[in-house]
């Protein structure tokens, strides 16, 4: 046998293609049953809690939440809470109690148009950005003192482009201690509620902070999240802008993503404090599992 005939044939590699979604695409058994576990722990082994109170919007994020809640606890224990404010829209109060009676959650509702109103009367020039910023902090107030009144860990529901977008409220909607949907793009998100049962009509609908009528995700970012989390993975992977863009993807859209994701790099941090000794937490002071 010559060397000749040892040599195997060649395979071209499959050409690049920037449309194709497959490396986004999960195991949906396996990451909902890590996720569950991963509840567990963070609630009731490290911080002694069996109860956990989550924001419901009616949204697809905050509904995957409630779901993955309810199988680490128990839906007994998942307590959601409507938070409206007047111009809310009814389908996402629906959606919301859609949740709640799918799962049998206990739910109540706190509507915050007063306390919003009460600070905004004082303020009444206030753009739209301050009036939404306003409403989702109060949310966090109620959510808080719902969490003492019931005993219960709030849980958070962003999801990873809209933190990597820096799409959310400073010490509001990344406030809550625990988030299982942090490292899950929100394709990935859609993917998993699907995978769980929340109701299609959730799952399909327009992503939206539902603070002006008519207002979407998508609209605000000029970029669909489908493609957005498709450019983000391979950012967060080492690929330059440019070698992205050498490789098909349009120049337009990877400079919009590479400048919300510079431009809101400090909200993904702790607050800076100025080291004044070799103790200062969470730059020096860490426990082992900080690491």
């Amino acid at each position: 046998m010559s060397a000749h005939d040892l040599e195997l044939p060649l395979i071209a590699a499959r050409p690049f293609d920037p449309e194709d979604a497959t490396p986004l695409e999960l195991n949906p058994t396996l990451t909902v049953d890590w996720l569950v576990e991963f509840l567990r722990d963070e609630i009731v082994r490290r911080r002694g809690f069996r109860r956990a109170v989550v924001g419901l919007s009616g949204g697809v994020d905050s509904s995957l939440t409630a779901y993955l809640c309810a199988l680490a606890l128990g839906a007994e224990n998942v307590f959601g809470v409507r938070m409206p404010y007047r111009t809310s829209s009814q389908d996402s109060l629906d959606h919301a109690a859609m949740v709640a009676e799918a799962l049998g959650l206990p739910m109540s509702t706190v509507e915050i148009t007063g306390a919003v109103d009460g600070y905004l009367s004082l303020e009444p020039d206030a753009d739209g950005r301050r009036r939404g910023n306003v409403m989702a902090r109060t949310r966090m107030v109620v959510l808080f003192d719902q969490s003492a009144k019931l005993s219960a860990l709030p849980v958070g529901t962003g999801n990873k482009t809209e933190r990597l977008f820096g799409y959310f409220t400073w010490h509001a909607d990344d406030s809550p201690p625990v988030n299982p949907l942090g490292d899950l793009y929100k394709t990935q998100v859609w993917q998993l509620a699907s995978a769980v049962g929340v109701p299609e009509v959730i799952v399909r609908k327009p992503a939206s902070a539902d603070l002006v009528v008519g207002q979407t995700d998508e609209g605000d970012f000029g970029i669909s999240y489908g493609r957005a989390d498709r450019v983000l993975y391979y950012l967060l992977r080492g690929y330059t802008p440019e070698k992205l863009v050498e490789i098909g993807f349009p120049a337009t859209e990877v400079g919009l993503v590479v400048g919300r994701l510079s431009s809101t790099h400090w909200k993904r941090h702790l607050p800076t404090s100025a080291m004044l000794s070799t103790t200062s937490i969470n730059d020096y002071y860490l426990r082992p599992v900080d690491y």
